[in-house]
């Protein structure tokens, strides 16, 4: 009811962040690690709240909070339990999480295509893959993967530009992360991600930087968001409204 997937798991990644501290033998150092990451609730100079703090949520996010308090309170993290600490730590996940997408399935079918099999039993090996991708088709749609959130301290490093040089990948099928450039990088150049999907990417300055200040609390100024800023303030969708209206 408060976020839709594959951030739904960020639940558990705040028990994780709790129960990580607790566990740690350099408690300090630990919460150090997590405290670099941005955990600002607001940004006080262009007053932006980030969505998931918003009046909407504050029953949802007290009944999460309490839920912690009872199962992980100790001393070390008792600030992180109170009504704003549980407000930053929210903020720390929902501005630096990064979603991780896994296919086992796929993972498998890539092992089947390895293996040295004769014409008939490929034939029939195939067909077999077939049938189950149509199966799971019917009974999940195309939620195929298994999905969450994770944190990592040199990818969340990387600012956005709305045209990235790299972007995180996961060629291992697990969790671990890998930046792949894709284009030139030059020594000495930034590397940058984009937090927006491709679709969003493709969308108006305007539109682009709506959904920056209410996920990330920024307005972006890359070198693709100065060059459009002579664009109209109008929302991709407003333009092709327009667009229809004059043909």
């Amino acid at each position: 009811q408060m976020h839709y997937p594959p951030e739904t798991a960020c639940i558990m990644l705040l028990a994780r962040i709790i129960a990580t501290v607790r566990q740690a033998s350099d408690k300090e150092g630990a919460m150090a690690l997590f405290m670099q990451f941005c955990h600002r609730t607001v940004n006080e100079e262009e007053e932006i709240a980030h969505k998931l703090l918003g009046a909407e949520f504050h029953d949802q996010l007290e009944t999460l909070r309490n839920m912690m308090e009872k199962a992980l309170w100790a001393p070390e993290v008792q600030h992180w339990l109170t009504p704003e600490g549980f407000r930053s730590l929210v903020a720390l996940v929902g501005t630096n999480g990064q979603g991780i997408g896994t296919s086992p399935l796929s993972r498998w079918v890539r092992n089947c295509d390895v293996v040295e099999v004769g014409t008939p039993e490929r034939e029939k090996l195939d067909r077999l893959i077939d049938n189950v991708y149509e199966q799971l088709e019917k009974e999940a749609g195309g939620f195929l993967n298994n999905e969450g959130s994770g944190l990592y301290p040199l990818q969340s490093a990387c600012n956005h530009s709305c045209d990235p040089n790299a972007m995180p990948t996961f060629p291992y099928n697990n969790f671990h992360l890998v930046m792949t450039a894709v284009k030139d990088i030059a020594a000495g150049e930034e590397i940058c991600v984009s937090y927006l999907d491709e679709c969003n990417l493709d969308r108006s300055r305007h539109s682009r930087n709506m959904i920056l200040r209410e996920n990330y609390l920024f307005t972006c100024r890359c070198r693709k968001c100065l060059e459009q800023a002579g664009d109209p303030d109008v929302t991709s969708e407003e333009e092709m409204e327009e667009g229809d209206e004059d043909d």
